[in-house]
């Protein structure tokens, strides 16, 4: 699918990267295209081989499209009022929730950190294949972990919009500045560091 006539964000890359990389954002403009079976298996097939401390594999995905109209309302009112705005227009949403066990019953200190690098995978292949993925925090915790009957040793961690990008005059005013606005980050002397904290290298 073409985004030539879709304004895209610039960004200011200090060393390169691969494409999916450079092309990857959050938007929050979607067109109605459902995402197809094929392609949402290639996603989350991304994500299935990540990295994992002792290869725990801590996350999981639930997931609801709007082919299901009550599963795709049910997750779509877990986000804050905000987020549905926006999320409601896209044609698939997720939840990644991560096991804070170990399959040895300890605590994963990690787990988090491992459905992070789960959901990257998971959006950096989704970009490749033409889709945007815009994660959220702006959901209500205890409103999905009872929706969805998540164990208590279970905890959600990020919504997931998913689709394929839209035409940002789509959106109110407000959020159609931020579309289209340069996307920006810490140069990589404030967070790289040697010898000493601080110290960039």
């Amino acid at each position: 699918m073409s985004n030539a006539t879709i304004p895209q964000p610039t960004a200011d890359f200090q060393f390169p990267v691969i494409d999916p990389i450079r092309d990857r954002r959050s938007g929050r403009a979607f067109t109605p295209q459902p995402v197809d079976d094929k392609t949402l298996g290639s996603i989350l097939e991304a994500a299935r081989w990540a990295a994992s401390s002792s290869n725990e594999q801590p996350w999981s995905f639930i997931v609801a499209t709007k082919e299901n109209p009550e599963e795709f309302n049910r997750l779509l009112h877990c986000l804050v009022e905000f987020n549905q705005g926006w999320a409601q227009h896209a044609p698939l949403l997720m939840l990644s929730v991560a096991r804070m066990n170990s399959s040895g019953g300890k605590p994963n200190r990690l787990a988090l950190h491992d459905v992070g690098q789960a959901a990257a995978n998971l959006a950096i292949q989704a970009t490749a294949l033409g889709l945007m993925v815009h994660q959220m925090a702006g959901f209500d915790v205890q409103k999905a972990r009872e929706a969805f009957a998540i164990p208590d040793d279970h905890e959600p961690v990020a919504a997931i919009a998913v689709g394929y990008p839209g035409d940002p005059t789509s959106l109110p005013e407000k959020l159609r500045e931020r579309e289209v606005a340069p996307r920006v980050r810490h140069p990589q002397k404030e967070f790289v560091f040697t010898e000493k904290w601080g110290s960039p290298k």
